[in-house]
């Protein structure tokens, strides 16, 4: 008894381990969006406290970025980041896993220079977080359109952000001045795209290091966008034709499985395991558990020739249908045996034991009824009848109807 309550124990643990494990990405991306709220917290508290009428009442742009403080500028643009950051955490994006590390750095080195006793809880979630990010990074390894459009909607409102409110704050030290939001906004867009018209020109030093900043971050922010996006959209493309030319190539003596059900699952992993290779016949809105580097062919029809050929029927070695409908597993060992120099056995699947008879005459190499199979096994145990290997053909019903009638 007590070892079937640690069996009960051992199992519960390693099913909520699993399913922990399935849904880490979630997990992180949430903590991540919390992370991105709590930063913004105490200038949104601020902001209640009606402590913004002041701000906007000082003579300047630099008067008001002062009063606000420089350190909560940044603020905005991290938080604002890791929260969109999170929606790629969902979709197990990996360019959003790496750009979320370097937001999360970057949050942790303002926690560290604002050294008050009051972050420091904040500090040791986001080191926490930053490690689960770090330990769980085989979560994220997906490349796709929609992150990459994140990253750069990110990097582009990011650098805005800091243009436009550096312009403000070192309007004086520009000729002519920069005194006003459109005037900064101009200035940004003109230097980010490096056109330099000229007409805003920095009159100090430090304006003109802070004009090179954004000239570099300009184009380092479009040069990556550019292959964000552009990458994985073509990148995506051009992988999955050469995946697919060589996985053509490969299909030689090969087992072609037709079907998702349980039965065709459990068969899958055998043969896999045999190291034995394997094209899988599926229907393009039918839901499965097929590893995603199973070798597919999508297909509505898969008793059609143009989804046997792709899937190589000719240099298969055999053709297991093994879909739900028996009616389908008959059409397609007859489409399989229309082929004229097809040289791969065929195995048929039937579901309800009255349709035994009716796939039997369209001939398969192997008829095999899970019912009627396990109905013997289970008879031939309860009665303590042996099981040997010459009741395997039987059990099989391997025999064709010719061959009964004899």
């Amino acid at each position: 008894m007590a070892d079937r309550s640690l069996s009960t124990s051992t199992m519960t643990s390693h099913s909520f381990s699993k399913r922990f494990t399935s849904r880490v990405h979630v997990w992180l991306a949430l903590a991540v969006v919390i992370s991105g709220l709590w930063f913004l917290y105490p200038l949104a508290q601020r902001v209640v406290d009606s402590e913004h009428v002041t701000w906007f009442a000082q003579e300047s742009w630099r008067d008001i970025i002062e009063s606000i403080g420089l350190v909560e500028l940044p603020r905005v643009m991290i938080a604002l980041s890791l929260i969109l950051m999170g929606l790629g955490l969902l979709a197990r994006a990996r360019l959003a896993w790496v750009f979320t590390l370097v937001l999360m750095l970057a949050l942790m080195s303002i926690y560290l220079y604002l050294s008050q006793d009051r972050f420091r809880i904040a500090l040791i979630y986001n080191a926490v977080v930053f490690w689960a990010l770090c330990k769980f990074w085989s979560a994220f390894s997906r490349s796709s359109l929609a992150a990459g459009t994140l990253f750069v909607f990110a990097s582009f409102y990011s650098l805005i952000w800091y243009a436009t409110l550096g312009s403000l704050y070192l309007g004086a030290q520009f000729h002519p001045p920069i005194e006003d939001l459109p005037t900064a906004a101009y200035f940004s867009v003109v230097a980010m795209s490096t056109v330099g018209f000229g007409d805003i020109v920095p009159a100090s030093d430090t304006a003109r290091f802070f004009a090179m900043s954004v000239i570099v971050l300009g184009i380092t922010v479009f040069a990556t966008s550019l292959g964000a996006v552009i990458g994985p959209l073509f990148g995506g493309r051009i992988r999955q034709a050469i995946q697919k030319k060589a996985r053509r190539s490969m299909r030689k003596n090969h087992v072609i499985i037709c079907g998702a059900t349980p039965l065709a699952l459990n068969v899958y992993r055998n043969l896999k395991a045999k190291q034995e290779l394997v094209t899988v016949v599926v229907s393009p809105d039918r839901m499965h558990f097929y590893p995603e580097s199973t070798d597919f062919v999508q297909s509505d029809d898969p008793s059609s020739s143009e989804a046997l050929v792709e899937a190589g029927v000719k240099d298969a070695s055999f053709v297991l249908a093994l879909r739900e409908d028996d009616s389908d597993n008959a059409f397609i060992v007859l489409a399989v045996k229309s082929f004229p120099d097809c040289r791969a056995k065929t195995v048929a699947m039937v579901s309800m034991t009255q349709n035994v008879e009716k796939v039997r005459r369209v001939h398969p190499d192997i008829l095999l009824s899970p019912q009627l199979l396990g109905a013997e096994l289970l008879s031939r145990a309860l009665l303590g009848e042996p099981l040997d290997s010459s009741i395997i053909p039987d059990l099989f019903f391997a025999k064709h109807a010719s061959d009964t009638t004899q």
